[in-house]
């Protein structure tokens, strides 16, 4: 893959996996905290407490995946406890999709890591949306190492760029079909051969750094001289047999 196609996928992705700080949900934990400062009740026992939030921020550290009972949502998010501290997890942080109404996660169960530990100000944060994440690309990784280069596989286009056709091989699992590699011919736009939803077979040329680059014009050109061959073929066997009928014509057996 050229070092343009590369720069182009890296624009790609950072557009679509926006990378986001505490500064993108502060709002939201502001808004929830003024309430939850509200009904905090302080615990008596200085000292255990302290050793309770080093261990959450040791949690945090080793990114320790928890599995937590949402028991009420709030402005901006849901609480939950974790030893019986409350917690908040954002919106934005409660799942790796979009949340539509934050009262129908009431009572579930959710797995979510720690991340914001604050002893001073007895805040702690977690995300679902990470672990979801991980385990997505975890899952993305076990079902790309099924391909490898050379192999011919059907998908289906998922989006057409103005540089190629990003082509769906299994859930999570996509790959490019630069532009120059989608026919034979000269093209302008993707768009000119191929539609989104239409099922294309490619023939995988690379795999790199989790990107795959796929072709159908490799293919193309294989069937063009595999037709080549055989038509040739065909040609010279019925020369053949022609030659040796016209060389026994007369002969009186």
């Amino acid at each position: 893959m050229s070092e343009d196609m590369n720069k182009e996928l890296e624009t790609e992705v950072k557009a679509e996996e926006p990378v986001e700080t505490m500064e993108d949900y502060a709002a939201e934990l502001e808004a929830s905290y003024a309430a939850l400062d509200q009904r905090r009740d302080m615990p008596e026992d200085d000292s255990a407490e302290g050793q309770k939030w080093a261990e959450f921020a040791q949690m945090m550290e080793d990114k320790t995946v928890l599995k937590v009972k949402i028991s009420e949502a709030v402005k901006g998010g849901v609480v939950a406890f974790v030893d019986e501290v409350r917690a908040f997890i954002p919106a934005s942080q409660l799942s790796a999709d979009y949340v539509e109404k934050l009262e129908d996660w009431q009572g579930k169960h959710v797995e979510a890591v720690i991340i914001t530990v604050d002893p001073e100000k007895k805040r702690l944060v977690l995300s679902g949306r990470q672990v979801e994440r991980q385990k997505r690309e975890e899952a993305r990784k076990e079902r790309l190492s099924q391909f490898k280069p050379g192999d011919v596989v059907e998908g289906t286009v998922d989006s057409l760029k103005d540089y190629g056709a990003f082509v769906k091989l299994a859930e999570g699992v996509d790959g490019l079909v630069h532009i120059s590699q989608i026919s034979t011919q000269r093209i302008k736009h993707p768009g000119a051969v191929l539609k989104e939803g239409q099922t294309v077979k490619v023939k995988i040329l690379s795999i790199a750094d989790g990107k795959i680059s796929l072709s159908m014009k490799v293919l193309a050109e294989q069937e063009t001289a595999r037709e080549e061959h055989e038509t040739f073929n065909y040609k010279e066997t019925a020369s053949a047999t022609t030659g040796l009928g016209d060389l026994l014509k007369g002969l009186k057996l």
